[in-house]
């Protein structure tokens, strides 16, 4: 059968584009040759630096014929909609069509289109010049005469040639005959730029491949990728260095040529002295070339290997001495900046970060290291981490952003914090914090284990998280702009890697009660009623808060919020959970100030004399109002961020290979926010549900529930609550009846216990005793009795069952 072979030459193609241009080249092709009914065996696509190829196997030599029948309207239906029909399937007349009869609606006109297929060369004669028309480059130009035209070929640069050849495999090809914007196609190609740039006709992809190698070009981006590393391997080797594996500069590397030839450089050994992450960034960021490192002693070498594309008359000695200087030249800068960054000390650099933004609703970089600082001593007093260090690690972990290291490579953000942190004399568990307080950020990143680290990180990846869902920035579908995902699945890795107790509404609450995102949250009546003997001005009181922004702070108790105390002391005395906290007892005389009663009485004598006190009634009611508002978004605000984290963890343990349905089943019951014990949860009810003894509850658990199920929905609201009341003991009359509330007492009180002190196997274990009067009860139990009372009580114990199981996990929501 018939190959397509298809080659578009063009100017350049940059790396980062290549992979998926080929996908989406091949994609396109495809879907066009569906669409006109031509199957084929196989296909393959292909990028280098200068061309896309494409190589379709096993197409037939044409489209099949198609038989097609479009039933008509009526004989002796209006005229126009007879010409109708007759237009809509090329007739001329209703003599070209026949009649049929239908024994319910009568005879009706019948057209029946016939259409021999097309070769196939003809169809992709059109198909292709379309698709190269509409390719999807995220980035193409115009070029020469045609590009003041508006339809003119946009490519991402100016396209040469097209090889379009089509045939068997043992004849000769034809081509595929057709012209872009002025480019024929044609069955010729060219080889390397400089080594082999003459034209080279092709006849079909066996011979195209081998001739493209003699050209000096290998065709194959994965052959290209393994030519570099077994080559830069073998260099490295040679000198008695180990290459530092580096995929993604490998990959990059190979979308730059088509011919591969790996050299040495070098550079001065005094620019070791570096970081040397940085000598590596320099390096691979600025000339894509891969460093190497002794292997006894783990140290970079002063040594690298670049990537040349093409074989040079000298070895490629001269191409070797030119990037050396580059290099030497471009760490030249990094040393200079490395050296002007240290003389300046970070805790020097934080306020150069209120003018780093860090979202324009959120503010900037300073205000967020304030939340983080507050958040992550929070953080580090619930994990037993130490506070004072957790707190300095969160003030300096954004420093590095205004260094001119980072400057220059923004991934080195972080580590570069970690480097002057120690320069500057900070505690090891400082500096490391620094660097891994963004980690984790991947599935395949090292997750930090130092609670000083994992207090600030925890921290930056909450503040984060609330702050946006406050500003309503939550993932949508498959947008997530601001990797909320990803700093979820980061918490929950954390958590659970190093085994932490750290509840999420809690902890939630602390992240939303520091957060300076005043307009969503904080009522204005907090920001009204706020007075203190430094700001009683009111002019003075309206800049402190101009913008929704908080930005005051005790003078005496450096780094602790005025609104992170305010808002637990107002939780505590307006919701009626908690009474405040001794330390924030200093706020007793301003709560006075909060109620509009006092304030605005004081207000209104002032003004115009006695208030009434409807309108004292009508405030009271507002401010009533508002409170309990702002109280249920905050309350929306965290049910919301829960959802998402138990979504996130669904997707976090199923990569563990656990099951979906049983964390629902965990996180169905009430307050369950504990990461690290829903886990232990969901992996012991995986284990009991594994045996016998959990499989046979289950179906028990099952029965019961759709028996109470079907008759809640058929009951009234007051029966329906009837059914949870208890069962009376001396109303059960069957042995096995008794026998399973016999065993229900004592199995729940126990399934509770165990819950209690988080034993959830043991748990488990106590439900698991329920099996065996379970079956007898469905065995030989009728539940809807004759005898309401019987059939009542009978629910009620049924019900019992349903709850008793719910003490450990909601069976409901698990699958099969």
């Amino acid at each position: 059968m018939p190959d397509l072979l298809l080659e578009l030459f063009s100017e350049e193609i940059p790396a980062r584009m290549q992979a998926q241009a080929a996908d989406d080249l091949k994609g396109l092709v495809a879907e066009a040759l569906r669409e006109r009914g031509l199957g084929y065996e196989g296909a393959a696509s292909f990028a280098t630096p200068r061309r896309l190829a494409l190589h379709i196997a096993g197409l037939p030599a044409r489209q099949p014929d198609v038989r097609e029948e479009k039933k008509g309207p009526r004989v002796g239906a209006p005229e126009a909609a007879v010409q109708g029909f007759l237009k809509s399937v090329g007739l001329a007349s209703l003599a070209e069509a026949k009649i049929e009869r239908d024994p319910k609606k009568g005879e009706f006109y019948l057209a029946v289109i016939e259409r021999p297929g097309q070769a196939a060369i003809d169809v992709l004669a059109e198909i292709l010049p379309a698709v190269i028309k509409r390719f999807p480059w995220p980035k193409s130009m115009r070029w020469g005469a045609a590009s003041t035209r508006a339809d003119a070929l946009r490519w991402v640069r100016p396209l040469h040639a097209i090889l379009a050849t089509f045939g068997p495999e043992t004849e000769e090809t034809d081509v595929v005959e057709f012209s872009v914007d002025g480019v024929a196609s044609g069955n010729f190609t060219f080889g390397h730029r400089f080594m082999a740039p003459d034209r080279i006709k092709i006849r079909r992809f066996d011979d195209y491949v081998p001739a493209l190698e003699k050209a000096k070009v290998v065709l194959d981006a994965a052959r290209r990728r393994d030519i570099i590393h077994f080559d830069a391997r073998d260099l490295a080797l040679a000198q008695g260095l180990e290459l530092v594996e580096d995929d993604a500069l490998l990959r990059e590397v190979a979308g730059l040529v088509e011919w591969p030839v790996a050299l040495m450089g070098e550079f001065d050994a005094g620019f070791l002295d570096i970081p040397p992450e940085v000598i590596r960034a320099t390096i691979r960021a600025n000339q894509k070339c891969f460093v190497l490192k002794d292997p006894s002693t783990g140290r970079l070498a002063n040594k690298f290997v670049l990537v040349a594309n093409i074989e040079a008359s000298d070895g490629g000695a001269a191409i070797a001495a030119g990037n050396g200087r580059v290099v030497r030249a471009r760490l030249a800068d990094a040393k200079f900046f490395w050296e002007t960054d240290l003389r300046i000390r970070l805790e020097d650099r934080l306020p150069k970060l209120d003018h780093v933004v860090f979202h324009e609703k959120l503010g900037g970089q300073g205000e967020r290291v304030r939340r983080l600082v507050l958040l992550a001593s929070d953080v580090a007093s619930s994990i037993g981490a130490n506070v004072t260090l957790a707190a300095r690690a969160a003030l300096l972990a954004k420093a590095d952003l205004t260094s001119e290291m980072v400057g220059e490579f923004p991934e080195l953000q972080g580590l570069m914090g970690r480097y002057y942190a120690l320069a500057q004399g900070e505690p090891e568990s400082v500096a490391q914090a620094i660097e891994d307080h963004y980690k984790p950020q991947g599935p395949n990143d090292r997750i930090p284990a130092d609670p000083v680290a994992v207090s600030a990180a925890l921290a930056d990846k909450l503040d984060t998280l609330v702050g946006f869902w406050a500003i309503d920035e939550k993932p949508t579908g498959s947008k997530d702009p601001f990797a909320l995902r990803r700093a979820a699945l980061g918490i929950i890795a954390l958590i659970l890697e190093n085994g932490l107790r750290l509840p999420l509404r809690a902890i939630l609450a602390a992240a939303f009660a520091h957060h300076v995102e005043v307009s969503e949250a904080v009522p204005t009546f907090i920001l009204q009623g706020v007075r203190d003997d430094e700001a009683s001005d009111e002019a003075e009181l309206a800049a402190l808060v101009q913008g929704g922004r908080w930005a005051w702070e005790f003078a005496s108790e450096p780094g602790k919020s005025i609104f992170a105390a305010l808002h637990r002391y107002i939780e505590a005395r307006f919701s009626g959970e908690a009474e405040p906290r001794e330390e924030d007892a200093r706020f007793d005389d301003l709560f006075a100030l909060l109620k509009p009663y006092e304030r605005l009485r004081e207000k209104s004598l002032a003004v115009r004399g006695e208030a009434e006190p409807e309108i004292v009634a009508e405030l009271e009611t507002e401010f009533a109002r508002e409170r309990d508002a702002f109280l249920a978004a905050r309350r929306e605000l965290f049910e919301q961020l829960l959802g998402f984290f138990a979504d996130r963890l669904k997707v976090f343990l199923r990569e563990r290979g656990e099951r979906h349905d049983l964390i629902d089943a965990v996180f169905a019951l009430p307050e369950q926010d504990d990461l690290f014990l829903i886990v232990r949860r969901v992996e012991a009810l995986g284990k009991f549900l594994d045996t016998d003894e959990g499989k046979n509850l289950l179906v028990g658990y099952r029965r019961a529930a759709n028996i109470l199920r079907a008759e809640e929905k058929k009951a009234s609201p007051e029966e329906v609550a009837s059914f949870a009341a208890d069962y009376a003991l001396d109303a059960l009359v069957e042995p096995e009846e008794k026998a399973l509330a016999a065993a229900l007492e004592p199995a729940a009180r126990e399934a509770r216990a165990c819950v209690a002190r988080e034993d959830f196997e043991a748990a488990m274990g106590a439900l698991a005793r329920l099996r065996a009067p379970v079956d007898a009860f469905f065995d030989k139990v009728t539940v809807n009795a004759a005898d309401p009372v019987l059939r009542l009580n009978r629910l009620r114990l049924l019900n019992e069952l349903r709850r008793s199981v719910h003490e450990v996990a909601d069976f409901s929501k698990i699958a099969g």
